[in-house]
């Protein structure tokens, strides 16, 4: 090879080398069914020591919601940037690129721009704890590297986790407090490999990355070492009160989640539940630090944003509900930070924000090219200035029973009417939730005199102006989830398959 062809290869390979230094890496770390129980939330009793430091090195976003407060809907619209009306996942059993196989999910993005993206754990959809150990429903075109470690929580101690459904656990309140130590448990092991995967990139930054950590807790069953429960006194913990007179100004799609086994729950019960629901934060917490820690030990922390958050809330007897898939603000909120370099540390972000913005968040900030159809919008500004108001809004939305409505549209040919969306507007004072259109219920809560969302002020006359406003501003917006290149995702009805778009207008 002659000098100057020579001298000009080693210029490119430096020039690739330095902006391969200069962009920024990704740590995507993302919690299962974590509501905002969480120090740095201002929780009075759950200590989350290593999540409180990475919120005092970032920006805490205050009001951030999921766009469908289920597993699967919830993270595959994150995690492709589309609300669910327009990915068509509406359940747990579905995968996106069997309704929208021409999409490319943020991971892709990033792999596709040179980054090397690695997961470990839950990002996409699993079922838990059966699918701990497999790729679940996870996307092949998302990754370059996928691990999927599984501990003594799944391999060991099914036979000993306590059920309302005895044999029962991913979908029923189950806990155990485990004999076995931090390290043999599937998100300590992925904490492990984390750090394993942060090494590997540290020693070889030809590439930034964007690595991706799924942690597994505090997922029922509520499995954690016993150490976690003895900070969780059984006879301290809260028991929810009030709860009849509190549903008594509820529509019944709002109370939709409920399920029958929740019946066999006493105050012990309900008590050890909490317990062993706060102690599988505190574990999480620690294998997060964990993965920090060795982001700080590395050297990689200067150049890399975190992001840790989760797919959506979780209900621990509010409004006399457990677990998810309501649209109140303990199942539609979720915790958000994100600590990237030479942006704003220790502040908080009041401005209402979704889990669909952080596509184009991530996006922007590390020069990647996204799809132009995506519909969240960036962070990146309030990032710099956290007073930012952006759109000022966050919508979120469930569905009930087994037929097909959805707003603007009639009733499907042989719809039976049972089934009905809900749809959930948060602005910074207020939340606005319609089901069917209205037709199944309306609820409205002032945020600034009723955070808990105990007095439902729908079609009051006194609230009849900010009520109507409200209901325009939600109308508007729902017409926007919906794809606008015409191409409509299939969505489920019943054992079918349909497109809504079918149906008259």
């Amino acid at each position: 090879m002659r000098l100057p062809t020579l001298l000009a290869t080693t210029v490119l390979v430096l020039a690739s080398q330095l902006h391969a230094a200069q962009r920024p890496n990704v740590l995507f770390m993302m919690a299962d069914d974590l509501n905002n129980s969480l120090g740095c939330y201002g929780h009075p009793l759950v200590k989350t020591p290593n999540l409180d430091k990475l919120a005092a090195r970032g920006v805490r976003f205050q009001n951030a919601n999921c766009q469908f407060p289920l597993c699967g809907p919830s993270r595959n619209s994150m995690l492709t940037g589309l609300y669910p009306n327009s990915t068509g996942i509406l359940t747990n059993s579905q995968v996106f690129r069997q309704s929208i196989p021409k999409a490319v999910s943020l991971p892709q993005a990033f792999r596709r721009d040179g980054y090397f993206a690695a997961r470990i754990g839950k990002l996409y959809h699993y079922g838990v704890p059966n699918s701990i150990g497999t790729n679940g429903h996870d996307d092949p075109a998302s990754w370059e590297l996928e691990l999927n470690p599984a501990g003594a929580d799944r391999l060991l101690e099914h036979p000993k986790i306590f059920s309302l459904l005895p044999g029962n656990f991913g979908g029923t309140l189950s806990w155990y407090a485990s004999p076995e130590p931090d390290e043999k448990h599937t998100d300590g092991l992925q904490a492990k490999d984390a750090e394993w995967v942060l090494e590997r990139c540290a020693k070889e930054k030809d590439r930034p990355f964007f690595l991706a950590v799924g942690f597994f807790r505090p997922h029922t069953p509520y499995v954690s070492p016993e150490k976690w429960f003895k900070g969780y006194p059984e006879a301290q913990m809260p028991v929810v009160q009030g709860v009849k007179e509190d549903q008594a100004d509820l529509p019944a799609a709002a109370l939709g989640s409920y399920k029958k086994e929740q019946d066999k729950l006493t105050d012990d019960l309900r008590r050890q539940a909490v317990q062993a629901y706060y102690s599988a934060i505190s574990f999480m917490d620690a294998q997060a630090g964990k993965v920090l820690d060795a982001l700080d030990r590395l050297g990689l922390a200067e150049n890399t944003i975190v992001v840790f958050t989760s797919d959506h809330g979780y209900h621990l007897g509010e409004h006399g509900l457990w677990q998810k898939q309501s649209l109140f603000e303990e199942s539609a909120r979720v915790p958000l930070i994100i600590a990237a370099p030479g942006m704003k540390q220790g502040a908080v972000a009041q401005a209402p924000v979704g889990l669909i913005d952080l596509y184009p968040t991530l996006a922007e900030l590390c020069g990647v090219k996204s799809p132009e159809n995506l519909q969240g919008q960036s962070l990146a500004p309030m990032l710099k200035d956290p007073t930012v108001k952006g759109r000022g809004w966050v919508l979120s939305q469930v569905v009930r029973g087994g037929g097909f409505k959805r707003m603007g549209a009639s009733a499907a040919k042989g719809d039976d009417g049972k089934r009905i969306f809900g749809y959930a507007l948060r602005t910074d004072r207020y939340r606005y939730t319609e089901w069917d259109e209205g037709k199944a219920g309306k609820e409205l809560y002032d945020h600034e005199t009723d955070p808990k969302e105990l007095t439902n002020l729908a079609d009051k006359p006194e609230q009849a102006e900010v009520q109507a406003k409200l209901a325009e501003q939600l109308h508007g917006i729902v017409k926007t989830t919906f794809p606008a290149d015409g191409v409509t995702p299939a969505i489920p009805q019943g054992n079918v398959m349909y497109n809504p778009e079918l149906v008259d207008p």
